[in-house]
């Protein structure tokens, strides 16, 4: 498995990286070719993503039961599947906070680390 990073779908991702998108939603005024698989599974539920609804106090909450639903979940197989073919990838998401989003959450648990502020 080569690296793997998150990355603000909005900014420039690095040559040769593989780009997933991790968000359940289509982000605005992106274009399908900057991304490479949109994986909208990866992305927690409706349920878990709205009870976070990016409220920082939240956060904790939100990595609980998001960890709880990726401890399941096929799209994480797929990732590492991608992962292990290509050198480079990166998990696009959408969100505004670079350090309390789904994709963080979903790099530790890849990573099988704990989330800090968590």
């Amino acid at each position: 498995m080569g690296t793997m990073r998150i990355l603000r779908v909005y900014e420039e991702p690095g040559p040769d990286e593989y780009r997933i998108l991790v968000d359940r939603l289509w982000p605005r005024g992106i274009r399908k070719d900057r991304v490479d698989v949109w994986l909208k599974d990866a992305g927690p539920s409706t349920e878990v993503r709205n009870a976070f609804g990016h409220v920082p106090e939240h956060f904790a909450a939100f990595v609980k039961d998001y960890r709880a639903e990726l401890a399941t979940n096929p799209a994480v197989d797929e990732i590492r599947a991608l992962a292990k073919e290509h050198e480079k990838v990166v998990l696009l998401y959408s969100a505004k906070d670079h350090r309390q989003n789904q994709a963080a959450v979903l790099l530790d648990f890849l990573n099988g680390v704990d989330t800090p502020g968590a």
